[in-house]
């Protein structure tokens, strides 16, 4: 059992930048998988990013590419995602998402187990 805790949301103005945090419980973080998602009024949630366990690979959403970067301490059970360059779209709840050794290709918020309780990002215009 993992439990995510998100921290780090807020108010910010376009071109800003925010970095969220999730700390994860349990002796095994390093064997997951992390990714973040996002979720904004009346749409589904969508991947933003993820790093797979051991932290060699990661993968981003087209939208953020070149401007949020996604990082993890496994000696600290955290995952970090730095969002730079602000967007009013980046606007919306983010999450952060755990799966038991997986890749970092599926998109699919079906193939994650565990996830946070989420923070709000809005980015104003």
């Amino acid at each position: 059992q993992v439990q995510l805790v998100e921290s780090g949301g807020g108010l910010v103005q376009a071109g800003g930048s925010l970095r969220l945090s999730c700390a994860a419980s349990g002796r095994t973080f390093s064997s997951y998988t992390m990714a973040w998602f996002r979720q904004a009024p009346g749409k589904e949630r969508a991947f933003v990013a993820a790093i797979i366990w051991s932290g060699k690979t990661t993968n981003y959403a087209d939208s953020v590419k070149g401007r949020f970067t996604i990082s993890r301490d496994n000696a600290k059970n955290t995952v970090y995602l730095q969002m730079n360059s602000l967007k009013p779209e980046d606007t919306a709840v983010y999450y952060c998402a755990a799966r038991y050794y997986g890749g970092v290709s599926d998109y699919s918020v079906d193939v994650y187990d565990y996830w946070g309780q989420g923070t709000q990002v809005t980015v104003s215009s």
